[in-house]
């Protein structure tokens, strides 16, 4: 009986420590702050950029802030969990049993999308990489790494059936990264260069073709 009694107790007790499900109002508050973090991250960086700034830009008061956040490490956390799904979704879309040009094509020309779609994200990313990683090491050693080794996997075996030719799929994968997110990291200077005439929307239109061939007329066998 009291054994009965205990479990009971412990299972009342479980059920009152659950976390309420979030009203509408919350998850608008946290989407402001969310919003604004993400300009003043990719901007100052995670060291320099400060709750204060935060506050600011988001245009509450910093208890409120903290409400919702208690650390700027939480912000910037959900700010790279949230952006490495999003970034990595293309990749996830290469199809073993697709035909590889137009899988190679599809993900280079969704990354030039994504450069021109999320520039800030880029840029958050590329600065964490820049401070060498530390919030995101272990992402990148685990679930990136899985799914990197899985597309290569995918790669080889349209080598070994000569769709595409023999190349090394890991520097393959790196420098269609390199070269499509180059477009947002670097804009200022693409469309410094570019000039007005050719700095508009249409230079991603430009990227992407330019890249399509650069990359899919090198791996098509002679």
């Amino acid at each position: 009986m009291l054994e009965t009694e205990g479990g009971a107790g412990a299972t009342k007790a479980a059920r009152t420590k659950r976390p309420r499900p979030q009203t509408r109002i919350q998850r608008e508050k946290q989407e402001v702050i969310l919003e604004a973090a993400l300009d003043v991250f990719s901007r100052e960086g995670f060291r320099g950029a400060t709750i204060d700034q935060i506050a600011e830009a988001a245009g509450m008061s910093k208890p409120n802030l903290l409400y919702y956040f208690p650390r700027k490490e939480e912000i910037y956390k959900r700010l790279m969990t949230e952006m490495l799904d999003i970034w990595l979704a293309p990749l996830r879309e290469i199809d073993s049993v697709g035909d590889p040009v137009s899988e190679l094509r599809s993900y280079i020309r969704r990354k030039i999308e994504m450069s021109r779609d999320y520039p800030r994200q880029s840029r958050l990313f590329a600065n964490e990489m820049l401070q060498g990683g530390p919030r995101v090491v272990d992402v990148l050693e685990t679930d990136l790494k899985t799914l990197v080794d899985d597309k290569a996997q995918i790669m080889l075996g349209w080598m070994e059936t000569g769709k595409i030719v023999r190349t090394d799929p890991y520097h393959l994968i790196f420098s269609i990264w390199a070269t499509t997110q180059h477009y947002a990291d670097f804009d200022v200077q693409v469309r410094a260069v570019l000039g007005k005439d050719r700095g508009g929307e249409g230079r991603f239109e430009d990227a992407a073709r330019f890249l399509e061939n650069l990359f899919l007329y090198g791996l098509l066998p002679k």
